[in-house]
């Protein structure tokens, strides 16, 4: 791309910018959390953006509330930096324009590029951050299984192209590692990564060294950390946005999302600055209807087009599975994977606990006789996991139970065969590959 089509470029994006007429407030108070500009009110609607006037330049900002005699705004910046008596002027409503030479990409919540590849080229169609999934009635059936190359995801919760799953986890139980692992499946035309309050440092880690050889088909949208919570609460609806103009196009997507918690937690932030009343461990009803609006975005299109397989992390907070956006996630999505701080400790990774793990589309992808296996297997790991206890104290002898002494014999063997790191290589059938360890 030469100078004169990065000019174009340039120019074309700012004309989708640029409004014919500015209509125009002034700041009448300012607080660390929120903006109060008096002289919008009879011209906008919640969720437009703004643009202030700062010390350091123009600041974008959005609408979070709408009073008779002023308007409420979050700036997008993390340093607030507007007097009293700025201008403010009212900007529309925020759009992406996704085109297919954004694969390969890092960009931010706003769209703009966040690596060092130049401008991105806009495309023909604005995709709107909070846009309205598929007709429910309209949308394709999910049929097709996809292999992941993860042996215990394979086996004991198999996932299927248009699939929403959870996973849930802890701090430090191995959540990043086994998204990554998922990142790099063959199976799909584009990777959507969504990194919502990750670590700075974490990003480039992320985009060189896990995506690998799928960063070509990849785009990555970042909000780190020290970002503001308008953009961590932004940075998911772009990747959504992202991957629909993907699935549009016909294509399978990957949609990864880490994590929805921390979506969640910006939420509430720009919920309770807006005035709503925490109900819920100090989450606001806006929160939850935030959740289930974005998820049920993923998921299969209309027939004829592509679909979005949909990963979303859930950071349990101290373990609690009952927290209330773990428990609302639980119920929403098509199955989820629960990673168990004991079975890390173990040093067993992926550390999934296979007996509280769900696919709820799992007859989509086993066979009748695949899921005979994957009950009985299930059912002798339970077996041996209750009896641990009752082991480890000598008040079981062998011989007296042989469907027991069966489960002690190859327990074992089964946890070894799902044992696998990020730099294994995938396989290509996980029963054939449970059938040799087992036969050993």
């Amino acid at each position: 791309m030469n100078r004169l089509d990065r000019l174009a470029l340039a120019v074309a994006g700012a004309r989708k910018e640029v409004d014919p007429v500015r209509i125009g407030g002034r700041v009448t108070q300012v607080t660390p959390g929120s903006v109060r500009i008096c002289g919008l009110s009879r011209s906008v609607c919640l969720g437009d953006l703004v643009v202030l006037s700062g010390k350091g330049g123009e600041r974008r900002s959005e609408i979070i509330r709408l009073d008779e005699q002023d308007v409420l705004v979050k700036p997008f910046d993390s340093h607030v930096d507007i007097a009293i008596g700025a201008r403010a002027f009212r900007k529309g409503s925020l759009t992406i324009h996704p085109h297919e030479s954004w694969k390969g990409r890092v960009i931010d919540a706003l769209g703009h590029p966040a690596d060092d590849r130049g401008v991105l080229r806009p495309g023909p169609a604005a995709m709107l951050p909070d846009c309205d999934p598929p007709a429910t009635l309209e949308r394709a059936r999910i049929r097709k299984p996809v292999r992941t190359g993860v042996r215990v995801i394979d086996l004991f919760t198999p996932l299927c192209v248009g699939q929403r799953i959870g996973i849930f986890a802890g701090s430090g139980v191995g959540k990043s590692t086994l998204l990554a692992m998922l990142a790099g499946s063959g199976d799909f035309d584009t990777v959507v990564v969504g990194l919502v309050g990750e670590r700075g440092r974490e990003v480039r880690e992320f985009v060189e060294d896990v995506l690998g050889e799928a960063r070509e088909r990849s785009v990555v949208v970042v909000a780190t950390g020290n970002e503001s919570a308008m953009m961590r609460r932004l940075a998911p609806k772009t990747a959504m946005g992202v991957a629909e103009y993907f699935r549009d196009l016909g294509q399978s997507v990957l949609l990864i999302i880490d994590s929805a918690t921390r979506f969640a937690h910006a939420a509430r932030d720009v919920a309770m600055a807006a005035g709503e009343p925490p109900v819920a461990r100090g989450y606001t009803p806006s929160v939850f209807s935030d959740l289930t609006r974005l998820l049920e975005r993923a998921g299969p299109g209309g027939e004829g087009k592509g679909a979005i397989t949909g990963i979303f992390s859930v950071l349990v907070d101290g373990d609690d599975h009952n927290d209330p956006v773990a428990d609302t996630l639980r119920g929403v999505l098509d199955g989820h994977i629960v990673l168990d701080r004991s079975i890390a400790d173990a040093g067993r990774y992926p550390a999934v606990d296979v007996l509280k793990s769900v696919s709820r589309l799992s007859q989509h992808a086993w066979s009748a006789e695949e899921r005979e296996l994957i009950l009985r297997l299930k059912a002798m790991i339970s077996r041996f996991e209750d009896t641990r206890d009752l082991r480890l104290m000598g008040g079981y002898q062998p011989g007296s139970d042989p469907a027991l002494d069966k489960a002690c014999t190859l327990v074992p063997r089964i946890y070894e065969a799902l044992r696998q790191d990020a730099r294994s290589a995938q396989v290509g059938d996980p029963f054939a590959d449970l059938a040799r360890a087992l036969s050993a």
